[in-house]
């Protein structure tokens, strides 16, 4: 093993075709995602060199500890190229849409899977694909700045990258509440609902890799962390219970939205009010995703129901190219539902989404 005191034994580095930083100080090996201007939103060259630093990592004897983080002050990550994803399913690549989401979810798996302890500081906004890197790490640290949020349904989509293995394991039914509204959680949220460990506040971060890298010691890094967790406070999602398991507990959506309007609380009322605004579709299949995810023996078996689900969507299905439309490409924020409404939904739509069989298998 390499003296601690030795530190930038690895080179940094960067591509051209993609934005992160791997080196090692130490025994500490640092992975930062660097593409700030987009929120460190993740392409697939990004997915690659983060597998490939990973790889070399796991049998380097010297690095003992990974930290992963993102460049700039905004969030960890904002979640996968939307508009990328966009592209390609209007132009019918469906052949780069599968290399894609087959990396992405090869990624999510090895960091599930990981040899060595792996540190996630989910600071700011980690979402959609964010959580894929930061959600199955072996420890999630969250900080006062943290917005983590599944938003697929906004855009007529599915939470992927693991989500609904974690939704599913939410307490009560705060998983389908999450999955369905795309809401976002703050520190004690995460750490409530299973999506986050520790709450250490921003400003002690920057001591916490540096604790990391002279202390590197893979039977600790635990107790390092615990040198800097605080009390994140109460979380309101837990304090939502009542009303949230009420709900969310019907068997459909339709009955969802009937049980919130019949609540006394505002926000009830107020989420009943934004379903009926989302895709019937992306809500439907959400359900069922989160629901089924519950039954599933691990994360690989969750990724792989959500392979088969965001492929369909991508091949199938109007609304994923109409939400990014009007969310993300003219901003109109009226997205046209294709069909508007949940009566309207085919009676074998979920029979359909769950046996679609992609085009390439997601384990090669």
């Amino acid at each position: 093993m390499t003296d601690q005191t030795e530190t930038d034994q690895t080179a940094t580095h960067q591509t051209s075709a993609s934005r992160v930083l791997a080196r090692a100080h130490g025994a500490l090996g640092h992975l930062t995602l660097d593409r700030p201007e987009a929120i460190n939103a993740l392409d697939l060259g990004m997915v690659l060199d983060l597998a490939r630093a990973l790889d070399a990592w796991a049998v380097d004897s010297d690095v003992e500890i990974i930290v992963l983080d993102g460049a700039g002050d905004r969030g960890l990550c904002a979640g996968g190229d939307v508009r990328g994803l966009y592209r390609q399913i209007a132009s019918g690549d469906v052949a780069a849409t599968a290399t894609f989401f087959r990396a992405e979810y090869a990624l999510n798996a090895q960091i599930d899977e990981y040899p060595k302890p792996l540190v996630a500081l989910a600071d700011g906004i980690t979402m959609g694909g964010g959580i894929g890197l930061a959600g199955h790490a072996a420890i999630r640290v969250v900080t006062e700045r943290s917005k983590l949020a599944m938003p697929e349904t906004r855009i007529g989509f599915t939470p992927d990258v693991g989500g609904t293995w974690l939704l599913g394991r939410a307490p009560g039914r705060l998983g389908e509440y999450l999955g369905l509204t795309g809401a976002s959680m703050d520190a004690a949220d995460a750490i409530h609902c299973g999506f986050a460990d520790y709450f250490v506040p921003a400003a002690h971060l920057d001591g916490l890799r540096e604790a990391l890298q002279t202390r590197a010691d893979p039977s600790s890094p635990t107790e390092i962390v615990l040198l800097f967790d605080e009390t994140a406070g109460s979380s309101s999602l837990e304090a939502a219970r009542p009303w949230i398991d009420d709900a969310f507990s019907a068997g459909t959506v339709a009955e969802i939205i009937a049980r919130l309007r019949a609540r006394a609380e505002p926000e009830a009322i107020a989420t009943a009010d934004l379903l009926a605004t989302s895709s019937p579709t992306a809500l439907t299949i959400t359900l069922e995703a989160v629901r089924r995810a519950r039954a599933l023996p691990d994360l690989r078996a969750a990724l792989e129901q959500e392979y088969r689900l965001v492929m369909w969507f991508g091949q199938t299905q109007p609304d994923l190219l109409e939400g990014i439309r009007a969310q993300l490409v003219d901003k109109d924020r009226n997205p046209r539902w294709r069909p508007a409404t949940l009566d309207d939904l085919a009676p074998d739509l979920v029979a359909a989404a769950f046996s679609f069989e992609p085009p390439q298998p997601l384990w090669s």
